[in-house]
């Protein structure tokens, strides 16, 4: 079985380090982009080789473009893509427009790290479950 991998779009290198040593139990390879025009470039080039992530995390305030327009342009490209938003604006005006723009779950900063291990261990092995549209 191919290893799954998570493409994580954050500015913040404090929160991409704690992403990666929270994840890492899950056996996951993590892809890190810092802002939005280099997140889109990162899922296109994993798409071109038909190795997109299985689940994109997404921050909304990122410099340049927001995480709103970053899940325009990556669904743009994938419609079977699989976003989640990750942001501490969670329940702002903002997370609902994540939704619209094509994110599955907007996932609040407060639950913390160990709780969104759990989500995108959830969000992987329902994956898993469903017969893939990839292989």
């Amino acid at each position: 079985m191919m290893k799954k991998s998570i493409l994580v779009v954050d500015d913040e290198e404090p929160i991409q380090e704690l992403i990666r040593v929270y994840l890492s139990p899950l056996g996951v390879t993590i892809h890190s982009a810092y802002t939005g025009e280099d997140a889109v470039k990162l899922y296109e080039e994993m798409l071109d080789r038909d190795c997109q992530p299985d689940l994109v995390l997404m921050d909304l305030k990122l410099p340049g473009i927001d995480g709103i327009e970053t899940i325009n342009r990556i669904m743009d490209l994938d419609p079977a893509a699989r976003i989640y938003g990750f942001t501490a604006f969670s329940k702002s005006v903002w997370a609902a427009e994540m939704l619209r723009a094509g994110a599955l779950k907007v996932i609040p900063r407060a639950i913390g790290f160990n709780g969104l291990r759990k989500i995108v261990q959830d969000a992987l092995s329902s994956e898993e479950a469903m017969v893939s549209h990839r292989h």
